[in-house]
């Protein structure tokens, strides 16, 4: 995934806020996008135009109780007056989707970070002849910005669009009613065979160099970076982002406790075994924003300066935890005994 730095909020009047400082936003508007997916339209609440964002952007909203959970941009990015999120309610929540599905009445207010990208699309300066764009459920979300990006340039692509049923197919009405309806391909559970997702058939006759983005269930993008590999696709050409993870298993040769120096301040703070260094620093009263918990959105992401981590996220790449010089703390251990951290 290529990252992009992020866009700079503007206070009333065009001046820059801090980096820290967050947006209060209004929800104007709530809609039952489908079958236990809620979709919420953010404004300011002066009307002033919102930060500029691109296809495939997240906002991070920082909800009651000190969560902080990343939602894709489902909005066009030519539009400034407002934000689109929607959110798919989760039986398990920990309180993200809850409050969204319970809490977020129109005219509440909610304090917005970013936008920020981890799923952008290829520059166009590579000139991709072809991209093919791949949702599982909640995962259309940050495929609607990509799609209408596309068709504004002019850009070859198709969008296909897995969902259990038509009564939970997100976004179907404007999908159908977009300037690329033709381009867009539904595949239901439920459905007749002919119509079901069929990876292996889509990428064995994608066109040669297309672009590949998956969004949506782990194993739905597991299956398709492992038969992007095994077809010969570069790693370059394969875009993904998860919405949602598993806790992933520890890792042998890990230290089942280890300590962490803070570089900055030379304090030291004991990690245990059954602690994330996330758990551990705001214990130790070091804060560090996460939002997913789960090493999926890169919001906690930190420079290691000495030591081994022990890399247990889905953000990093292979070739950046390789280099052993940043880690996800939500997540992420150690292998040896102490690690530096830029903090």
């Amino acid at each position: 995934m290529t990252r992009v730095s992020e866009s700079t909020p503007l206070r009333a009047g065009g001046q820059p806020m801090a980096p820290a400082e967050l947006l209060q936003l209004q929800v104007a508007d709530r809609h039952q996008e489908a079958e236990d997916i809620c979709r919420l339209e953010l404004r300011h609440p002066e009307g002033l135009d919102l930060p500029a964002f691109s296809a495939g952007a997240h906002i991070d909203l920082h909800l009651p109780g000190g969560l902080v959970r990343p939602y894709s941009l489902c909005g066009s990015p030519a539009q400034r007056s407002h934000y689109e999120i929607a959110v798919l309610r989760e039986p398990g929540s920990r309180g993200g989707s809850r409050w969204i599905h319970e809490g977020a009445r129109v005219g509440a207010m909610v304090n917005v970070a970013g936008p920020r990208n981890h799923f952008e699309l290829a520059p166009a300066t590579l000139q991709v002849p072809h991209s093919l764009l791949v949702a599982g459920g909640i995962g259309i979300t940050p495929f609607l910005s990509m799609a209408d990006t596309l068709s504004r340039q002019g850009a070859s692509f198709e969008l296909h669009c897995a969902a259990r049923s038509a009564a939970r197919a997100a976004f179907a009405t404007r999908l159908a009613h977009s300037a690329f309806a033709a381009q867009v391909h539904w595949h239901l559970s439920d459905g007749p065979d002919a119509q079901r997702l069929n990876l292996k058939t889509l990428l064995s006759q994608a066109p040669s160099d297309t672009h590949l983005y998956v969004c949506g269930p782990a194993g739905l993008i597991d299956a398709s970076r492992q038969l992007a590999q095994q077809l010969g696709w570069s790693a370059g050409r394969v875009h993904f982002e998860f919405f949602g993870a598993a806790p992933l298993p520890h890792v042998a040769g890990a230290a089942a406790e280890f300590q962490v120096l803070l570089a900055r301040s030379g304090h030291t703070v004991p990690v245990a075994s059954n602690q994330t260094i996330a758990e551990a620093l705001a214990l130790a009263g070091v804060h560090v924003p996460v939002s997913c918990g789960q090493g999926v959105c890169g919001t906690c992401l930190t420079h290691v300066l000495d030591g081994q981590p022990e890399h247990l996220d889905m953000f990093l790449t292979a070739e950046e935890q390789a280099a052993n010089d940043q880690l996800l703390p939500c997540c992420s251990r150690a292998r040896s005994a102490t690690l530096t951290l830029d903090l």
